[in-house]
């Protein structure tokens, strides 16, 4: 099953508009403190202020990254009242954060 997550050549020849798109969602992952905003949200759902516990980021910083990740369809949001929560979009932000971690450490 392992081996679907993998593209052969042919898959992965894109045209302009998904290398773009490629390149923006790599962007996301290249700044340290929405990696940490991710794995803070690998446990299921929480709001700003625990997300910024959790990294040790200001609210304002928080919620700048929060956005971007939105924007790159890496979270959602749920408003509760006057909090706004956050959760991983779906599982493939698990996969291609473990999968990095994994080539790393090899």
């Amino acid at each position: 099953m392992e081996e679907e997550l993998y593209l052969d050549a042919e898959e992965l020849l894109l045209d302009e508009d998904e290398l773009i798109e490629m390149a923006e969602l790599f962007k996301m992952f290249g700044d340290s403190t929405r990696i940490k905003i991710l794995s803070v949200l690998f446990d299921g759902e929480k709001c700003v202020q625990e997300i910024q516990e959790a990294t040790g980021s200001s609210q304002s910083a928080v919620s700048h990254q929060l956005r971007l990740l939105k924007q790159a369809r890496l979270v959602r949001s749920r408003r509760n009242g006057k909090q706004v929560c956050y959760s991983l979009a779906d599982d493939h932000v698990k996969t291609i954060l473990g999968m990095a971690k994994e080539h790393l450490e090899e």
